[in-house]
């Protein structure tokens, strides 16, 4: 049996005939849904902000104070520089994309973007740009900008964070945009000839297999190209945490997560690439669950499970 789905290393191989590999940056941005004392925002959410490991995020405050604009252009040009001598080493990489992975990435005016999005490409060639960002936080300015960098790069990439399909779930994780905003956002991206990897959240509280397979329709009809999956996680210093902690909340057991994941993955266009499939937290953030087991038991577990059943990514859609 061939893939029981489309992975992101398939899709890398057919396109670009290697292996590309991320160098994940931090361009010090913030978050339109916390406050700037570094309160509010998704209740799943530590503060932190996510980055590579080897760009030493146990380093960070999670307070994101003012930064010159000089100093966040120097600050990635370094990271960069971290990225690809790790990667060259590791991996003998010789393709890059560059990825704007913490906070959100278009959080900013139009021309502060530019300078930023301008001073990082120079430090390649890049094969890719990937600029993760919310949904609420896509304009037709920042559309029109993204879309300028189309003939520097083999492709545009926004990740686009919807979580789940579910208004009320959106409203009581307080992620304070709606179902409808992801749409619109999509839609925009499309237009204008950007690509779309849509993450989503399974084992939100109180959601069902409904809401999974709710999700994965609008995935469908929003023509998203790719996929990130996440499984619930608790992170320290989170409401998630103390809802956690008073028994209101629980995290899906690997078992529990594989039969999510496939319920999910049976029901989303087998034209989907397949970028995530689980969450790699590192310990010193993560609460729960702490009896998850690696990736490689996970992957093993879902593809066994798929093949055993004849299973493969789309056959319900």
């Amino acid at each position: 049996m061939g893939e029981v789905y489309r992975s992101y290393s398939a899709y890398l191989n057919q396109v670009y005939a290697k292996r590309v590999y991320r160098i994940g940056v931090d361009g010090q941005f913030s978050c339109p849904n916390r406050g700037k004392d570094g309160s509010g925002g998704c209740a799943f959410c530590d503060g932190t902000g996510t980055v590579a490991a080897y760009q030493k995020p146990q380093d960070r405050s999670n307070e994101k104070p003012k930064v010159r604009m000089e100093e966040r252009k120097s600050t990635i040009a370094m990271q960069i520089e971290r990225g690809k001598k790790f990667l060259k080493r590791r991996y003998r990489a010789e393709l890059f994309s560059l990825y704007f992975q913490s906070y959100t990435n278009t959080f900013d005016t139009v021309e502060h973007l530019k300078e930023l999005y301008d001073s990082a490409l120079s430090y390649g060639p890049f094969t890719e740009l990937i600029v993760s960002t919310r949904p609420d936080c896509i304009t037709d300015e920042i559309v029109a900008l993204l879309a300028s960098y189309k003939d520097k790069v083999q492709k545009v990439w926004i990740e686009l964070g919807l979580q789940t399909a579910n208004d009320d779930t959106l409203k009581f994780v307080g992620r304070n945009h709606d179902v409808s905003s992801y749409i619109k956002a999509a839609n925009s991206l499309h237009l204008a000839g950007i690509g779309v990897c849509t993450h989503v959240i399974l084992g939100l509280p109180y959601e069902s297999r409904a809401d999974i397979a709710r999700t994965a329709q609008i995935v469908n009809d929003a023509h998203c190209e790719a996929v990130k999956i996440h499984n619930m996680h608790v992170c320290y210093d989170t409401r998630l945490q103390d809802w956690y902690e008073k028994g209101e909340v629980s995290t899906a057991s690997r078992r529990r997560h594989v039969e999510q994941t496939i319920y999910f993955l049976r029901r989303l266009n087998p034209s989907l690439v397949i970028e995530r499939l689980v969450c790699e937290t590192p310990d010193y953030r993560l609460m729960a669950p702490r009896a998850f087991g690696d990736k490689h038991r996970f992957l093993q577990q879902l593809k066994g499970t798929m093949e055993v059943h004849g299973w493969v990514q789309g056959d319900l859609v």
